[in-house]
């Protein structure tokens, strides 16, 4: 069978979100708002003093994987860590987290941001979170492609992440004249994000280069991904893929559920700290307390 094709092809272009933050935003647009199971795409760039203040979430799984600098959270659980280039924080909003995320290191930080929605079953779970720091992040290199294993397998790798929902990322480099293949379960929506460089992606060898910021949605039927690195500079992208969940989906900004009347109970329960967001009445980040003087 030959490898899935691309479908649809988005340019991210920036966007201001949070406090004075840029986004390149591809899933979670008006012409992509939500491409099962995933929710959001950011490609994020962010100097302090901006950042993202404090913020509630439920009903879905943030994954903030760093490029460039570094990114401290907390949140009012009292969890508290810095996340540094290729360093990786995988958390479970379930029934409710209240968090900041801001920069914690000189010049610019970049990273991105990949929401994951959870089934109804386990949208009000407790949070948690899965971090793992670069060093510890799976690694494995042939014939001049390199990939780190955020979540799934790839060249004989496997990574360490627990997926409720089950996921696959994997953020490949490719030297110039690599040809890479990847098998994606056939269950899976998948799609693939250029950082660096450009490639030919999908069945066709002839096909013309797709360069970075550019977002790829891969057809449904295939056999993997193919791709080619036929430019100078290395090719860098993610490829993520996960099993679509099927069912309704009802989101009001950071609150993800499956009907509006569970919509309506979530803002209900932020606004009276009741169900899950208890810890949010008298809880302030350090970041917040900085900006409120």
């Amino acid at each position: 069978m030959p490898p899935r094709s691309i479908v649809k092809k988005f340019l991210a272009r920036p966007q201001h979100e949070g406090f004075g933050a840029v986004v390149r935003r591809s899933i979670g647009r008006f012409e992509l708002r939500y491409f099962d199971p995933f929710l959001v795409l950011d490609e994020f760039s962010v100097s302090a003093p901006a950042g993202f203040p404090d913020h509630p979430h439920r009903g879905f799984e943030t994954v903030t994987y760093m490029l460039q600098g570094a990114v401290t959270h907390e949140d009012f659980e009292g969890h508290k860590g810095t996340i540094k280039a290729g360093d990786l924080q995988w958390m479970t909003a379930g029934r409710g987290i209240v968090h900041s995320e801001m920069p914690a290191a000189e010049g610019t930080q970049k990273g991105l941001q990949l929401w994951i929605n959870l089934s109804s079953k386990h949208k009000m779970i407790q949070p948690r979170y899965q971090e793992i720091p670069s060093e510890n992040i799976a690694e494995a290199t042939k014939d001049g492609i390199k990939v780190r294993i955020i979540a799934g397998e790839s060249l004989g790798a496997k990574s360490a992440i627990y997926t409720r929902t089950p996921t696959m990322y994997l953020d490949f480099t490719l030297k110039q004249g690599s040809h890479l293949q990847q098998p994606i379960p056939k269950s899976y929506n998948a799609f693939v994000y250029v950082l660096e460089g450009e490639g030919i992606f999908g069945p066709h060898e002839e096909s013309s280069s797709i360069g970075a910021h550019n977002l790829l949605l891969l057809s449904g039927s295939g056999d993997g991904l193919e791709a080619w690195n036929k430019s100078t500079k290395p090719l860098r992208f993610i490829l993520v893929g996960g099993e679509p969940l099927g069912e309704p989906v009802a989101q009001l900004g950071p609150f993800v559920m499956n009907t509006q009347q569970e919509i309506d109970q979530t803002v209900e329960d932020f606004d009276n700290y009741t169900n899950g967001f208890e810890k949010a009445k008298h809880w302030r980040s350090q970041a917040r307390i900085g900006l409120d003087y």
